[in-house]
């Protein structure tokens, strides 16, 4: 089994700061790339920023500039430092992570169950 975790969500001011972090865990033989997306009400599901094993990365164009995806590979580790928060970033932030299970073959996606971040105005 192989279980994503986040953390750090909240509720901020507008103009603040958070930090996410998304701990996988479990059989897990290597991890590729690590994402979050993040879904507000009402919303489709859109990407935040990606990472690769390498440390490449890519934000979507409403966090560029705001937000740094960064990830320790020692501890299975993703994290997402918000800066410069706007109420419009509220949402629920989900990282995401393409791996490889001990024993398999191949590559699947796996999901956290979501951390709420609440910007007020």
């Amino acid at each position: 089994q192989v279980q994503l975790v986040e953390s750090g969500g909240g509720l901020v001011q507008a103009g603040g700061s958070l930090r996410l972090s998304c701990a996988a865990s479990g059989s897990i033989f290597s991890i590729n790339s690590m994402a979050w997306y993040r879904q507000a009400p009402g919303t489709q599901r859109e990407l935040v920023a990606t990472i690769t094993s390498g440390g490449s990365t890519n934000y979507g164009d409403s966090v560029k500039g705001r937000f740094t995806i960064s990830r320790d590979n020692a501890k299975n580790t993703v994290y997402l430092q918000m800066n410069s928060l706007k109420p419009e970033d509220t949402a629920v932030y989900y990282c995401s992570a393409r791996l490889i299970r001990l024993g398999a073959r191949h590559e699947d996606n796996y999901w956290g169950q979501g951390t709420q971040v609440t910007v007020s105005s």
